[in-house]
């Protein structure tokens, strides 16, 4: 690669979305792999580093700190029900307070309302809460750092229906942080003062119709750009491509499943996860041939895509395999109550998904619009 392409790639632009989200879902599988809270910490720094450094200035981009308060709630939905319904304790726990037991009926065994709360299942239920935060700021990073829309046009053919129900599905949150400042805008140049349930309820209305507004623009815009309609293909080949996808998912669940079972013979659990692959490729080959899609600006894949998705996809690797460390530093103990270690390779595999912020090119800035002086001559 010559000076001058590596120059290109340096541009500002928008990163391919797909990097974007393969680095964030590459996070959450990492994140999903331990319960230690200086790593889900560290996985938050390293989101929200790499958000404040690569985000956009568009609306639907402001969306992580929303995530963050989502997260927030998650924690504390978490305890709290840890608390309510509390699952007894042992000789070892170390009693904080005890609330007020409510007798539950024989079929209701197992859990009880009220009793004794340790410290051990509070924390237990916030490292698990926690740890599900993390999942959640996770995807809220990719929908900050990309546009969902744009990974719409990389799907293939016969998976684009699909794709537009998803792409749709993810932007919903965006879309009603967008209508919600600008709402809150309009109320601020209006001179709206309420706060707390009052301003909830002056928000909430012009939020609903404005996204009523939306989903009847959209589904407007889908019918009059054909969605939805076979075109030429036949019933022949639709049922063909139907037959290809189920038979092929099916395979692709019983190898999977042949993989995870040791009973199960492993050349069974390759051969049926072989097929799967093979008919699931067939099945999204015919069927794209009867959606014509016309690419216009297609998204380049440059070697600032290869590494953001590389150092995610390596701190997933390196929290998955649990070799070079001891495993169950990921997953530390509480019993007994000690403060969790810190192991070396998987905090440099976590930092190493930062350096995205470094290999991702700037993005575009609007450009700002010029005011004549006055007295100027147009």
């Amino acid at each position: 690669m010559n000076t001058a392409s590596l120059r290109a790639a340096r541009l500002p632009r928008g990163l391919h979305p797909v990097a974007w989200w393969l680095w964030a879902l590459a996070l959450a599988t990492a994140a999903s792999r331990t319960s230690n809270p200086l790593l889900l910490a560290l996985i938050f720094a390293v989101l929200g580093f790499v958000v404040t450094a690569r985000r956009t200035d568009a609306p639907w981009a402001r969306a992580f700190h929303y995530y963050l308060i989502l997260a927030l709630s998650v924690i504390v939905i978490r305890v709290v029900f840890r608390i309510v319904f509390a699952t007894g304790v042992t000789p070892e726990d170390h009693i904080l307070f005890r609330l007020p037991h409510v007798p539950t009926p024989d079929w209701y065994a197992g859990i009880q309302i009220g009793g004794p709360v340790s410290l051990e299942a509070t924390l237990s239920a916030a490292l698990d809460g926690l740890r599900l935060a993390c999942l959640l700021c996770c995807i809220g990073a990719a929908n900050s750092l990309a546009n969902p829309k744009r990974a719409l046009k990389v799907l293939p053919g016969a998976l684009y229906e699909l794709g537009v129900a998803v792409t749709v599905a993810l932007s919903v949150a965006p879309q009603l942080v967008e209508s919600v400042q600008r709402v809150a805008r309009a109320r601020r140049l209006r001179a709206g003062r309420s706060r707390g349930l009052r301003a909830v309820r002056a928000i909430a209305l012009p939020v609903l119709h404005d996204a009523l507004d939306r989903s009847l623009r959209l589904a407007a815009a889908m019918d009059s750009r054909g969605y939805g309609r076979t075109g030429t293909a036949t019933r022949t080949s639709r049922r063909l491509t139907g037959a290809l996808m189920l038979t092929g998912m099916a395979g692709l669940c019983i190898g999977v499943y042949g993989l995870l079972d040791p009973s199960v013979p492993r050349p069974v659990s390759l051969g049926a996860l072989a097929t799967g692959i093979v008919l699931s490729v067939t099945g999204l080959a015919v069927g794209g041939r009867r959606v014509s899609r016309s690419r216009y600006r297609p998204d380049p894949w440059q070697w600032p895509e290869w590494v953001v998705a590389g150092c995610g996809i390596a701190a997933a690797v390196v929290l998955t395999a649990g070799t070079g460390y001891d495993p169950a530093e990921l997953n530390p103990g509480l019993y007994p109550l000690a403060w969790p270690t810190l192991p070396l390779l998987p905090t440099a595999a976590i930092l190493l998904a930062a350096l995205a912020a470094f290999a991702a090119p700037p993005p575009p800035r609007p450009r700002p619009i010029a005011v004549p002086a006055a007295g100027a001559h147009p």
